[in-house]
């Protein structure tokens, strides 16, 4: 409360006033200063990146943390980052309005395959380190490299509960309710669908079949893939009960591992990818990983991996956009982002040294990726031209809910694939094994 003024002031009322005077001024200083550094930056003394991706609340915060805030304090080179969950749609509204962003991360080979045949996207050759990535990270486009990892996730895999036993996990795997299922994601729902089927074929038909049906060339009727789909349908109750597929189609993926804090639990596996560790409820259930091919009925395959990554691409090859190009690529940029967990690098020169903290899941699962023994092939769909990738994630949705549909949905896929114009890329695996 304000004293009431009676009189000349007390001795230490000239005290208050030169500490408020300096408060004023030093805000009036920090106000200027802010001032000066929009104006540099408004005529481009600074230079500005515009770059888009899809990491929004945690990741973003850790992206910005761990890459992008070192990155403008060693360049001097602002960064207009935007994050948004519906980057393509964003991305392919800003191309048709000629306003582009300058780099963008996006997780589909084919839709960036598609914007580099258009003209799009800038040549990325001699702006990466040489053997840096793995040729299933950095397929050529006629003969020309246009993206590269930046974030990388291992997705052949089924998370399960610590303490869960072996034999526990093969009959629950039997058990269409003890599957963690969520097809929610916005404008992209139904890609764990996809993520399923592509595995299936992968681990039932091998590399081979798989980068096969990738480039356009085997057909969805056939065999292979028409299995995959009805063993998808026969191990998570496609057309079963209906509350069960209610609940998976009606679950964000993000959700869909929330019945394993109930008591008792709703579901006890999850087929997903690594990503999905940082989930609370798998934190909470101290979640522990197995192959996929060993739940997955008729798997032949021996060590092939489904993976998948954000890749990093180029727009306007501006002398700021490239420096931000070369940092990312960098072994510091990729080490950052893979030390807080959110991902993984495969670039071998980023690394952590063996005697590295961490998680026993998060170093193991991260030299499963980087195995050369091992075949690693991109994710089907989001190698797949947009049309067909779009397609695709609808016709898993209507499968679980209708089953009986499947022939329809097959052959619309198949006329899709066969359409004219279309951008197929030839390699999405690093290694095809000779016929054993």
């Amino acid at each position: 409360m304000s004293a009431p003024h009676s009189g000349p002031a007390p001795a230490a009322a000239p005290r208050r006033i030169r500490t408020r005077t300096v408060t004023v001024v030093a805000s009036c200083l920090i106000l200027l200063a802010a001032a000066l550094v929009a104006g540099v930056r408004a005529l481009g003394q600074e230079p500005t990146v515009t770059l888009l991706a899809n990491w929004t609340g945690t990741d973003e915060r850790n992206f910005r943390e761990t890459v992008l805030d070192p990155f403008e304090r060693a360049h001097h080179i602002h960064v207009d980052y935007q994050g948004s969950s519906a980057e393509s749609q964003v991305l392919g509204a800003d191309v048709e309005a000629g306003t582009p962003p300058d780099v963008v991360v996006l997780t589909g080979p084919g839709e960036l395959a598609s914007y580099a045949r258009q003209g799009q996207l800038k040549q990325l050759d001699g702006l990466l380190p040489r053997d840096g990535f793995g040729a299933s990270w950095t397929t050529p486009l006629d003969g020309h490299v246009y993206w590269f990892p930046l974030k990388a996730d291992l997705k052949s895999i089924v998370w399960y509960p610590a303490g869960t036993g072996e034999r526990q996990r093969t009959e629950a795997a039997r058990e269409p309710g003890q599957w963690c299922v969520g097809m929610g994601s916005g404008a992209t729902s139904g890609w764990p669908g996809t993520d399923w089927i592509e595995d299936i074929l992968l681990q039932r038909s091998g590399p081979d079949a798989y980068q096969r049906w990738v480039r356009g060339e085997l057909p969805w009727q056939s065999q292979e893939v028409k299995g995959a789909w009805t063993t998808w349908g026969r191990m998570v109750g496609a057309g079963g009960d209906p509350e069960l597929v209610r609940r998976a189609l009606k679950t964000p993926y993000q959700q869909a591992s929330e019945p394993l804090t109930r008591t008792p639990r709703g579901c006890t596996l999850e087929h997903q990818a690594s990503f999905i560790r940082n989930e609370d409820p798998w934190k909470r259930a101290d979640g522990r990983y197995e192959p996929s091919a060993r739940l997955i009925p008729g798997a032949r395959t021996v060590d092939a991996w489904e993976v998948s990554g954000d890749l990093v691409a180029l727009l306007h090859d501006t002398s700021a956009a490239k420096t931000l190009i070369g940092y990312l690529a960098s072994a510091d940029a990729q080490r950052a982002w893979s030390a807080r967990e959110s991902g993984f690098s495969v670039s071998p020169e980023a690394q952590p040294s063996p005697s590295a903290r961490g998680a026993d899941w998060h170093r193991t699962l991260a030299a499963t990726l980087l195995d050369d023994r091992a075949v690693h092939c991109f994710d089907a769909s989001d190698a797949m031209p947009p049309s067909v990738r779009d397609a695709f994630a609808e016709a898993t949705i209507e499968y679980l809910a209708h089953p009986d549909h499947l022939g329809a949905l097959l052959k619309n896929l198949d006329s899709l694939r066969l359409a004219h114009g279309l951008t197929w890329l030839q390699s999405v695996c690093d290694r095809i094994p000779a016929p054993g």
